[in-house]
């Protein structure tokens, strides 16, 4: 017996739910968005979805604002409860168990707990930071769900707070405003954690994200097994993980350099709780885009880290933005010494591997270098990519060796 309103797919429209897909956009659906309103579904309802033989396909959260008009939570007809939710994170910590996250005595104390529609909860993240949890939410659907996701949370782990952290792409479209909230516990300042036995601040009242970047611990591990003896340069350096990394690996010296004084500042707050000397580990502030625009040294540094916000959030960017991963990506390796060592990130979904590929081939041919690549890494696993949601798939790193062409 169905439990919610049913949205029946057009003909021709049920192969993606069919393969798992959890998104269903407005033109695959008989009727508009506005037409279900007026039947009294509201937005961020519960919904099932049917195909034209009226089979229930899948159960999920209806949106009268988004081009998602139906992300969906679970592919059968089921309801969607607390009952529903703890089963769904318990899930979610058996494969971080599986990975070794949260187990005792863990060397890593700072990962992804629920990475969106990847552990089948579309709309929901949550970052945990020893014993703080930080959430970001990006739909209504999920926003109405969130009473029972903190009791779940709370039994799960006991934790001393739960986070939201508001500010999320998405929430716009869902018409969702941005408000940071505590949702339990107490609060006040930067969280300690660990990353690969190297300690970290995280600060979801003022940071970025959850207050961290924790989708780049495998690549900052090779940074540490390639950095020894080296005098490294970290652009877009945020709180200075990377060039922590590299020192605990032997590097002679990391520069830090970031827009953000805050950003700065807990570059140095991080160094103090990994015991760095002042000498080995500076910082400066500056638009890197300028910076690098200036008369440079070539082959200043032995290793050089570009890891830019992403500067592609939609297909209309796309043009724009390949031509600013050019620049960067140009200018930065000519601070390369031959025989040294460049990584280089994008954290922007819309352009694909091949595409950064070909910037990176271009950029070293113009600076007549040749890069050889030692390794790439996409996203840390404890943020899954789901063969059922290519969506999920956004970070792609290279680290090369330099040399002349």
């Amino acid at each position: 017996m169905p439990q919610y309103p049913i949205l029946r797919l057009q003909k021709g429209k049920e192969q993606n739910i069919r393969y798992g897909h959890p998104w269903i956009f407005s033109g695959a659906l008989e009727k508009t968005p506005k037409e279900y309103i007026q039947q009294g579904i509201a937005h961020g309802d519960m919904v099932h979805v049917a195909g034209q033989n009226d089979t229930i396909l899948g159960t999920g959260t209806f949106s009268a604002h988004s081009m998602m008009a139906v992300r969906v939570f679970d592919f059968s007809d089921t309801v969607i409860d607390k009952k529903w939710i703890e089963q769904k994170l318990k899930k979610s910590g058996e494969y971080r168990q599986f990975l070794g996250y949260g187990k005792e005595g863990a060397k890593t104390t700072g990962y992804r707990f629920c990475f969106g529609e990847s552990d089948g909860f579309p709309g929901l993240v949550i970052d945990r930071y020893d014993d703080v949890l930080v959430l970001q939410v990006s739909t209504q659907g999920t926003e109405k769900l969130k009473k029972d996701i903190v009791e779940v949370l709370k039994k799960m782990f006991s934790p001393r707070a739960i986070y939201q952290k508001s500010a999320v792409t998405g929430r716009n479209e869902e018409a969702l405003p941005d408000k940071d909230s505590l949702l339990f516990g107490k609060l006040t300042e930067p969280v300690p954690f660990l990353e690969n036995g190297h300690t970290f601040l995280a600060d979801p009242l003022k940071g970025q994200k959850t207050g961290f970047f924790l989708d780049q611990k495998d690549l900052r591990l090779e940074i540490q097994k390639l950095a020894d003896k080296k005098k490294v340069l970290n652009l877009f350096s945020y709180t200075g993980a990377a060039g922590i990394y590299a020192l605990k690996g032997g590097a002679k010296s990391a520069h830090q350099v970031d827009g953000s004084d805050w950003a700065l500042a807990q570059c140095m707050e991080n160094a103090k709780l990994n015991k760095i000397p002042k000498t080995k580990y500076s910082t400066e502030k500056t638009d890197i885009f300028s910076w690098l625009g200036r008369p440079i040294h070539e082959g200043e540094y032995d290793m050089v880290i570009v890891d830019p916000p992403a500067l592609i959030k939609s297909r209309s960017d796309l043009e724009n933005g390949k031509k600013a991963y050019h620049f960067l990506n140009r200018a930065a390796m000519r601070l390369v010494n031959p025989g040294g060592i460049f990584v280089t990130s994008s954290c922007s979904h819309f352009l694909s591997t091949e595409d950064f590929q070909m910037i990176l081939q271009r950029a070293s041919a113009q600076n007549n270098l040749s890069l050889r690549i030692i390794s790439s890494f996409g996203q840390s696993s404890d943020h899954p990519v789901s063969l059922r949601f290519p969506e999920s798939q956004y970070l792609r790193s290279f680290v090369c060796l330099v040399e002349k062409a």
